[in-house]
């Protein structure tokens, strides 16, 4: 089987336009912000789109708690986060690559 020039230059068209996508995907990403919270919002984190922690906030009530149930919920709260993140960055990529998931892609979550 024979590949033709034209349908190379239409994969390299395809690949040019995926990486421009995937460039504006990933500036999406890093404006994505995430709230994880536990405790019935007696611990809140917010994430970046990259995972950076940007605000933590502890309600009043919880302040006056057990250290190690402060630590839990943290704990906790970040977990929950994380997944929302996780969850948000891959609907970003899927908009991105149209619903094609690109084998052995993962992203640094």
């Amino acid at each position: 089987m024979r590949v033709r020039m034209t349908d190379f230059s239409k994969i390299l068209d395809k690949a040019k336009e995926l990486e421009a996508k995937m460039k504006e995907s990933q500036q999406k990403i890093k404006e994505i912000r995430v709230e994880g919270v536990s405790g019935s919002n007696s611990v809140t984190i917010t994430l970046d789109g990259e995972g950076e922690m940007q605000t933590i906030k502890l309600s009043d009530e919880i302040v006056k708690e057990d250290k190690a149930i402060i630590e839990d919920l943290i704990v906790a709260a970040h977990n929950n986060a994380k997944a929302q993140l996780k969850s948000k960055t891959s609907e970003e990529i899927s908009k991105a690559t149209g619903g094609f998931g690109i084998p052995g892609f993962k992203w640094p979550l």
